[in-house]
């Protein structure tokens, strides 16, 4: 990659699976979009570029790479390999971090707590991924074989959508009148043998039909960008 490529990036903004960072800062908060880019379906991080896409550059010493191969290395679990390549400018450089999709997620942010957190992307930032989305994360990433039963909880959830477009898992344990967890559960199963999709917000997580109308999709296409399915 060169400076041309660089910023024929830049131009595409920061997005899904591009993200820019001014400086080389704590391997945590590299480790948080590392994170998100392996769970979901990987990225590209430029340092030394600002927020509005402005090049500034970063001193490309050994302390500052190795910070960034430890956010990979150390502060992610399980490790997540990063590519690193640097592109001169100014007498400084552009370091280009690719993190590839994972095959083994979900990848937890360490930080000294007792049980990380993981991240997954969504539109332009790195959002907490909820229970659902690491349980299905986890599928992704099982060779487990699936039972599937269609009862009448499930078939309520099909008529429920065909009227509704999606439903929250709290809607869903309503609707059953389920515990939260058992409602999580079957949608998650569901969205293992592809019959529902998950959609992640900022805050919050909702199901769809696994082919939503063209109509709704067309409207909330930006939201459809989600873990990929296998």
């Amino acid at each position: 990659m060169n400076i041309h490529d660089v910023k024929m990036l830049i131009e595409e903004g920061e997005g899904f699976e591009l993200e820019f960072k001014r400086k080389v800062s704590s391997p945590e908060k590299i480790a948080k979009t590392i994170s998100a880019f392996a769970n979901t379906n990987g990225g590209i991080i430029l340092f030394g570029v600002d927020d509005d896409g402005s090049l500034i550059g970063v001193e490309s010493e050994k302390s500052e790479v190795d910070l960034i191969r430890e956010a990979g290395e150390y502060y992610c679990n399980p490790p997540v390999a990063l590519e690193v390549s640097f592109v001169p400018y100014n007498h400084k450089d552009i370091i280009v971090v690719t993190v590839e999709e994972s095959d083994t997620k979900p990848h937890f942010v360490v930080t000294g707590e007792s049980s990380g957190k993981a991240f997954i992307r969504v539109k332009d930032k790195s959002v907490l991924a909820s229970r659902e989305v690491i349980k299905v994360l986890r599928d992704e990433s099982s060779d487990k074989s699936l039972t599937l039963t269609i009862g009448t909880n499930e078939k309520r959830l099909f008529e429920f959508l065909e009227a509704n477009e999606k439903i929250t898992v709290t809607e869903y344990s309503n609707l059953i009148n389920v515990s939260r967890r058992r409602a999580s559960r079957i949608l998650t199963t569901l969205v293992r043998a592809g019959v529902i999709r998950i959609h992640t917000l900022e805050k919050t997580d909702y199901f769809t039909l696994a082919s939503p109308s063209e109509e709704f999709a067309d409207n909330h296409k930006e939201q459809f960008r989600t873990p990929r399915q296998r």
